[in-house]
């Protein structure tokens, strides 16, 4: 009787109704070609993190005519990061925007975490979490800055401290082939101090309300996405 009286609820009735309303609207849009999933995405090019091999052969296919077939020399760095979730929105953001590298330091959640794989929604197998020489991934992020540094990479510390670049006038190379790292913190108590002294240049994202910083992910995008235009802007 309980189960059969769920069935009936009105409130059943309604969830019945949208999950057929939007099943509807996705067909039309598929039907459309409005939506490009993940599916078709991976069909066109190829499995895994080496699939950017094969997007030359798929080039004239892709949704954005700026897709390269490489990638960004593009390192992110998550030092200590406790929220799984952000995890997974920042290796979408990652695959996305095309870096090389996500390094995933200290305690921060990685695949195959149950939430980081949720919010990745079907990205985290594209994306490299890269390894030191002798193939550990989960080193401090201290250690990781100095690795990447002694190979060249340009480092940046994204915190709010009071000596921090605006974004807007950070030291961004606007080569494309001088490979950077960017290094974004925990949550509650950002990019360790030790670590920030080893960066090259520390750069903060304007605000103008009462909060001086964004949620990880977000602050991720801004960073990227600053970046890319510099190197791809018209």
């Amino acid at each position: 009787e309980g189960a059969w009286a769920v069935a009936e609820s009105p409130t059943r009735a309604r969830a019945v109704a949208n999950s057929i309303s939007f099943l509807m609207r996705e067909y039309k849009a598929d039907h459309e070609k409005w939506l490009r999933n993940v599916d078709k995405n991976r069909a066109e090019h190829g499995n895994g993190i080496d699939g950017t091999m094969r997007l030359n052969d798929h080039v004239s296919n892709t949704t954005s005519p700026e897709r390269n077939s490489c990638k960004h020399p593009i390192t992110i760095i998550l030092d200590n990061v406790r929220s799984a979730h952000n995890v997974g929105n920042i290796l979408r953001l990652a695959e996305t925007s095309q870096v090389d590298t996500v390094r995933l330091c200290g305690m921060t959640p990685r695949p195959p975490h149950p939430k980081v794989l949720k919010t990745a929604m079907g990205s985290a197998e594209y994306v490299s979490l890269g390894a030191d020489d002798d193939g550990t991934t989960n080193l401090s992020t201290l250690r990781t800055v100095l690795d990447l540094k002694a190979k060249g990479v340009l480092i940046f510390g994204v915190e709010t401290t009071k000596n921090a670049t605006s974004l807007w006038n950070a030291p961004i190379p606007s080569d494309e082939n001088i490979p950077v790292a960017y290094i974004f913190g925990n949550e509650l108590i950002g990019v360790d101090v030790d670590v920030l002294r080893e960066c090259d240049s520390i750069i903060s994202i304007p605000t103008y309300g009462i909060k001086n910083s964004l949620n990880i992910a977000n602050c991720v995008s801004v960073v990227l996405w600053e970046t890319l235009r510099r190197w791809h802007g018209k």
